[in-house]
């Protein structure tokens, strides 16, 4: 008797995550301003809620923010799509993630064995998810770069003494 082939396939991700991020440190002001869009107000009292809860040192505020699961290898059949934004947690040095505090909703599912129960789990796997990718973003020195511009910015804003920033 002879054995079948073994099929091996590589998959590139079956998780996908990405999300803009803002350390709440660097934030000169939380308010937005009077012309300030809706989504633009939404922002801004989403951050002045998370520097309340969290505070601002070793916090980062991540919105535009999506997960994507893929349970299968064939694009139309298995895929959870989340969205989340919500605040990072981290240790003193910002170099690890000790923790999140995000706001996860299925946004799209091709999935038609989903129960609520499942969904439910997903919601927990994506702060995993999430506070994995943030150690990486972290290591890949994104998160530098993050709060160098952010601090660029603050010095625009106090150099013309106008609003700059909540269109990031």
């Amino acid at each position: 008797m002879h054995p079948s082939p073994r099929l091996e396939v590589a998959v590139d991700h079956s998780v996908q995550i990405e999300f803009d991020c803002l350390p709440l440190r660097s934030l000169p002001r939380l308010d937005a301003p009077p012309d300030a869009t809706p989504q633009q107000q939404a922002l801004a009292l989403n951050l002045r809620r998370a520097v309340q809860k969290h505070g601002a040192h070793n916090t980062f505020y991540l919105y535009n923010a999506r997960c994507v699961f893929h349970l299968t290898n064939d694009p139309d059949i298995g895929m959870l799509e989340f969205a989340f934004r919500g605040t990072v947690l981290t240790d003193s040095d910002d170099r690890t993630t000790q923790g999140s505090d995000l706001v996860v909703e299925l946004t799209h599912d091709v999935c038609d064995w989903l129960t609520t129960p499942v969904v439910e789990w997903f919601r927990e796997t994506v702060a995993r998810a999430v506070q994995v990718e943030f150690d990486r973003y972290i290591a890949a020195g994104d998160l530098q770069k993050t709060v160098a511009r952010m601090q660029r910015l603050a010095a625009e804003m106090d150099s013309s003494g106008g609003f700059v920033g909540m269109g990031l």
